[in-house]
């Protein structure tokens, strides 16, 4: 269950890199890694929301952690996203976690909106069925339901493998809670990129990324900088950032930072449906604001 692995910094929740025929495309996802190796990320997040895991058959999920693994070379902590609204169901794919990997990130029940004591009881049973410990992803946006502070909590201080939170709800309340009560040990990290900077000023521990597949060495100075009190770089950490930010939401993610990945040689500019591309205009305003930095 023990991880010796750091949870802290900057985790780049890493896209899926799709070539031309709609297949992952595995020497752009070599260069991908490179990239964000030399720019300073802190540890990689696999088949998140952002890597389009939705979309993935369980073959190119495996074909794809391999080869992470690979690349990787032990260099970076890595964490496996595994989620979904059937708790057996999950639990069987965290007892059969890929070697090489450090932590599960694991998404909230979506769809049946189970209450505060369902989620509790799904996490602990993840927590039973897991060699390695779990981040739970709280976004209610996605999800339809909100794990409470409370409840994070709890699982905090009295289930074993519950290692932090990737916090997106939204809502700095809550944020607040967690981490004016939360216990030694428990990660809180930004699930929100927009968000980081007052998470970090209030105590956070780091974020998990979609923006730091393009610009991690920015939340890698902000953090630093806050860590040492430097709080007028890492607030222009923060202002550098956010325009670049809004513009990779603005049409939903991926869509926005594959865009960027595009433009910047690293991949081609492929989605899976229900996704598609970003618009030709929020292209050539993403193209506009990375020609400006």
């Amino acid at each position: 269950m023990e991880s010796t692995a750091s949870l802290s910094g900057v985790g780049t929740a890493l896209i899926t890199p799709f070539d031309r025929n709609g297949r992952i495309d595995f020497k752009a996802l070599e260069r991908i890694i490179a990239y964000i190796n030399e720019k300073q990320t802190d540890f990689i997040v696999v088949l998140g929301t952002t890597g389009e895991a939705p979309t993935l058959s369980e073959s190119e999920k495996q074909a794809l952690c391999e080869a992470v693994v690979a690349l990787n070379g032990r260099r970076l902590p890595l964490v496996l996203g595994v989620g979904g609204n059937d708790t057996a169901a999950v639990a069987d794919k965290c007892a059969r976690l890929p070697e090489g990997f450090d932590y599960v990130l694991s998404v909230a029940p979506y769809y049946n909106k189970p209450g505060q004591n369902g989620l509790f009881a799904h996490y602990k049973t993840l927590t039973e069925a897991s060699p390695r410990p779990i981040i739970v992803y709280n976004i209610p946006s996605r999800t339809g339901v909100n794990v409470e502070a409370d409840t994070l909590l709890r699982l905090a201080t009295e289930v074993p493998g519950i290692a932090g939170v990737k916090e997106a709800s939204g809502s700095l309340r809550q944020i607040d809670d967690l981490l004016a009560r939360r216990p030694a040990g428990f990660a809180v990290l930004s699930g929100d990129d927009a968000l980081t900077f007052p998470l970090l000023c209030l105590g956070g521990d780091g974020v998990i990324s979609t923006s730091a597949n393009f610009m991690p060495e920015i939340f890698k100075q902000m953090i630093t900088a806050v860590r040492q009190g430097r709080w007028d770089e890492a607030r222009a950490c923060h202002f550098q950032a956010l325009p670049l930010i809004r513009l990779f939401f603005e049409e939903g993610n991926p869509a926005g930072i594959k865009a960027a990945m595009h433009h910047a040689g690293l991949c081609e500019n492929i989605l899976r449906l229900p996704l598609v591309e970003a618009s030709a205009g929020l292209q050539a305003r993403i193209a506009a604001a990375i020609g400006k930095r």
